[in-house]
């Protein structure tokens, strides 16, 4: 069977934002020899929402760390909602952009790991409230995706199911944290590649050490 790399994300995590340009990297460097499939986690999904002030002083520092570790850069439209709280009106949850990238695979099977960086970038550089249908609307543009038609699946049961069935796939993979890379070699056997952050040069040897290692057998 062809290799299949599991990238197992949350639009919320600001990891997985630092991971964006790793990951749409290894995906442009092997799309010819392997599948690539991101996976929602479901990071967030409270039973009641929760405001964005419940977590903001804890991002307020991580997010540093963030950028020092990956190079990227989190927007300000982002940062004021974090600096801001009292008056920021988000309430962060994992279930829609979860469904919208459920939404995305069925016109773009093979552009996953870009929609999910656009998705990361939407919200931690411009600000975009992903809980917000309005949030998708210029990606919509950039992949001629009809309006119409994603936002009637948007809001439909079966993109639901199918977001939850992600986040149940990421728990029988034993995926605690994000981000978290897999390989699939055959029915039964998986490669862990990396578990939170790693950078292109890790990403590239371990990933050339599972290809060689499944070359020899």
């Amino acid at each position: 069977m062809t290799p299949t790399l599991y990238y197992c994300y949350d639009a919320y995590c600001g990891w997985c934002y630092g991971f964006s340009p790793v990951i749409s990297k290894i995906s442009e460097l092997y799309s010819d020899r392997m599948a690539f499939e991101v996976l929602s986690g479901g990071m967030i999904l409270p039973e009641s929402p929760r405001h964005i002030g419940v977590m903001a002083g804890y991002i307020s520092e991580a997010y540093k760390t963030v950028e020092e570790m990956t190079g990227v850069t989190f927007g300000q439209d982002y940062l004021w909602h974090i600096f801001n709280p009292d008056m920021s009106d988000w309430y962060p949850n994992s279930e829609k952009p979860a469904i919208a990238l459920c939404v995305f695979r069925e016109y773009y099977p093979d552009r996953q790991v870009e929609f999910a960086a656009d998705l990361q970038y939407a919200l931690h550089y411009e600000g975009r409230d992903l809980c917000d249908n309005e949030a998708y609307r210029h990606l919509l543009e950039k992949y001629a995706i009809p309006a119409e038609e994603f936002y009637e699946k948007l809001k439909s049961d079966t993109y639901k199911e199918k977001a939850y069935y992600d986040f149940a796939l990421c728990k029988q993979l034993q995926v605690t944290g994000y981000p978290c890379v897999l390989m699939q070699v055959s029915d039964s056997k998986f490669y862990l590649l990396s578990r939170g952050y790693s950078d292109l040069e890790t990403m590239v040897q371990r990933i050339e050490a599972v290809l060689a290692d499944i070359n020899k057998n």
